[in-house]
């Protein structure tokens, strides 16, 4: 007598669910679940990847990929041949004290170049009066962040007097005062520019720090950014092989590691909380199976005498769950792509049915959710998934297996 084979045995007990309806309302639960679960992991991943990314856009615009802490003209243009360098620009950074009227606070004065950094620059933040584009050597203009523009009291027009520290060849201290004038306030949505930083043309911050022809160092842009380290580096050490002063270097990862590492903490933590949803809905699955199992115990020791090995038996079980758990996965990937995909259409309207915005443009600066979807966070979140509800799928099955035909059959 022919058997019939494991898989249809495993469909044919997934299909007639009508002596245990709530059986079947588990297994639906499960599929449900897990979907949810699997669309949740990849949905908040690829919000999370959007914000790193735009975060990192920003620090960069304003920092570089990489520094080289050097006056020299020929390191720069050294650098500016260099393989993978796409722009290499003297810059200077004062750390300086600035006042107007009674308020006084510290921070940061950042010498940029305008035809080289102004769209850069422009694109990274918004502007209030004057951009970077609009500063001009000489005229002492400055782009104060707003944060620190607040404390001071100030507004674009503003006079605002600059002191700066500094040393001498001989080694005696010195100091440099100058008036400037507030051109416009930028905010970028990020505290460590946003409360210290000003911006002035290169030629006014050399001429605050006493060096009318010199930089305090080269700021780097490259063709990747994630490469940058390995590029920077790798010059520095030709550089120095060739004869050259040893300089030191200095890249993003280094400068903005306390941001990343809050970054990469937030998403393995998202994803361990968001992957109990997936945990909860396998053990729905075995709840599932255990009440199959139950149900179908003459059906168990039917299918034992009739040849079916405790192995067959495990298979129809296993094969069982895991149609339930991977249909759940493959419903979750779709529905995850699709939310990722259409999140700019989903978000504004979730806002106009429930009343609230997710990100209030007075609390952020963002006031759209940026989302990247990576082909290696779905496919370790599917492979977890599928991993998770293969698992659930073991005690029912060994269950099935131990069932004895002979104490089944005897009462029936």
């Amino acid at each position: 007598m022919m058997r019939p084979v494991p898989l249809f045995v495993a469909i044919r007990y997934l299909r007639e669910r009508s002596g245990n309806s709530f059986a079947s309302f588990v297994t639906v639960a499960s599929v449900i679940g897990v979907a949810l679960g699997v669309a949740a992991l990849i949905t908040v991943l690829s919000v999370m990847n959007g914000f790193e990314n735009e975060l990192r856009d920003r620090l960069l615009s304003m920092a570089g990929h990489a520094v080289v802490e050097s006056d020299d003209p020929e390191a720069l243009a050294d650098l500016r041949t260099w393989p993978g360098v796409l722009r290499a620009e003297p810059f200077i950074d004062l750390e300086a004290m600035l006042s107007s009227g009674g308020s006084l606070a510290g921070g940061v004065i950042s010498g940029v170049d305008p035809a080289a950094e102004g769209e850069s620059l422009g694109r990274a933040a918004q502007y209030s009066g004057a951009s970077p584009l609009d500063l001009a050597p000489g005229s002492r203009d400055m782009i104060m962040g707003r944060a620190l523009a607040f404390r001071l009291g100030l507004q674009p027009g503003d006079p605002v007097t600059v002191l700066v520290p500094g040393r001498r060849a001989d080694g005696s201290l010195r100091t440099s005062l100058r008036e400037f004038r507030v051109a416009g306030v930028f905010e970028m949505g990020l505290k460590d520019h946003d409360s210290v930083r000003t911006l002035v043309h290169l030629e006014d911050a050399r001429q605050l720090a006493g060096n009318e022809s010199g930089s305090a160092g080269i700021r780097l842009r490259t063709d990747n950014v994630f490469g940058a380290p390995e590029t920077v580096r790798a010059w520095a050490r030709a550089w120095s092989e060739a004869g050259g002063e040893a300089l030191k270097v200095r890249d993003w990862t280094q400068d903005n590691a306390t941001y990343f590492r809050a970054v990469r903490i937030e998403k393995l933590m998202m994803t361990l909380l968001l992957s109990l949803i997936v945990a909860v809905a396998a053990f729905n699955i075995v709840a599932t199976l255990v009440m199959v199992v139950t149900d179908k115990r003459s059906g168990i020791a039917i299918l034992r005498t009739l040849g079916y090995s405790r192995q067959m038996i495990m298979t129809v079980f296993l094969v069982q769950g895991l149609v339930v758990g991977w249909l759940g996965v493959l419903l979750g990937v779709g529905l995850g792509i699709a939310l990722t995909i259409n999140i700019d259409t989903l978000a504004p309207g979730l806002e106009r049915l429930f009343g609230f915005e997710f990100m209030p443009a007075e609390v952020y600066y963002l006031t759209s959710l940026p989302a990247e979807l990576q082909v290696s966070d779905v496919s370790w979140i599917a492979v977890i998934a599928l991993g998770m509800t293969a698992l659930a799928t073991v005690y029912p099955a060994l269950r099935a297996a131990s069932v004895a035909p002979a104490e089944v059959l005897r009462y029936e």
